[in-house]
């Protein structure tokens, strides 16, 4: 009995024998090319093959912009896309946060819940957030532009004085006023009797920062005023400007009404602040005569 060679002989043979690779015409029959090679030779070929193949794919995917087409890949014009994005993204969420600061201080105007304690605690929350700025060091290019400017201010003969704004200040309406203003009660205002529909008017120039209806005060109208002024107007029938609208001096904004839970009847409540302060109107506007207004004077 024969005894078969090992496993790993056989297996080396079959690598090793050599084979002829012949290309006939198949009109002459004639040996056109031959080739002698071995099953371990095409291996080592067609490994040789696609290693050269994935090299040449992967130097062109890596170097070339098509490596943009790989998934999880981007460009680097794309990256600073991104980057910019981000900080708008950061710049628009800080904005938001403080017209959230801005807008909850206007509702608690709005609903009266605002008193002297609060402005105060405003006022120092400001202050201190305003020493922190203050106190950062300045860097290199600040000191050089500071020296630059107090060096030309050293040689500036003009005096410079503290400007003075003067503001014309319409009044919102004609009528007698039933209540007054009243600090330590907490009324920041003027309550104007006034027929129903009676046209009301806007104080000065401005901006519309608040048009909507409320519970307590009906509808309501706030206009933000140049030098800090802010101007409230509330139990109306109607509005007639929205909020964003720019409106000018003595333009018709609502009318006369006698809507919100504290209404007593047909009057406008009328409220001036500046500053985040709340002023006596009639220290500022002439509420008896529409011909006859003040001119207040203030200082920036």
């Amino acid at each position: 009995m024969i005894e078969k060679p090992p496993l790993k002989e056989r297996i080396l043979k079959k690598l090793l024998s050599r084979y002829r690779l012949v290309i006939i015409n198949e009109t002459t029959f004639e040996e056109q090319v031959y080739f002698r090679m071995s099953r371990l030779n095409v291996i080592i070929l067609s490994s040789i093959f696609f290693g050269i193949v994935l090299g040449l794919t992967f130097l062109l995917f890596s170097l070339t912009p098509l490596k943009e087409f790989i998934p999880g890949k981007a460009s680097s014009q794309l990256n600073k896309i991104a980057l910019n994005n981000r900080d708008e993204l950061d710049s628009i969420t800080l904005r938001y946060q403080q017209q959230s600061v801005y807008l909850n201080r206007i509702q608690k105007v709005l609903i009266g819940d605002l008193d002297f304690d609060d402005l105060d605690s405003i006022a120092l929350e400001d202050e201190r957030n305003f020493e922190e700025k203050e106190s950062i060091a300045p860097n290199a290019a600040d000191s050089l532009l500071r020296e630059m400017v107090a060096q030309e201010d050293k040689y500036n003969l003009i005096e410079q004085q503290d400007q003075e704004m003067s503001v014309l200040l319409f009044p919102p309406a004609q009528g007698p006023i039933s209540q007054k203003f009243d600090a330590q009660n907490k009324h920041y205002a003027v309550d104007i009797v006034l027929p129903p529909n009676t046209p009301i008017k806007s104080i000065a120039d401005g901006t519309v920062i608040f048009s909507e209806w409320t519970v307590e005060t009906g509808y309501v109208i706030m206009v933000e005023h140049p030098y800090g002024l802010l101007s409230i107007y509330k139990h109306n029938a109607s509005l007639t400007r929205e909020q964003g609208d720019t409106v000018r001096s003595g333009e018709i904004i609502a009318t006369a009404g006698n809507t919100g839970e504290y209404s007593t009847g047909f009057h406008l409540h009328f409220e001036l602040w500046t500053d985040g302060y709340p002023m006596d109107p009639e220290q500022f506007i002439d509420f008896g005569n529409e011909a006859l207004t003040n001119q207040s004077t203030l200082k920036q």
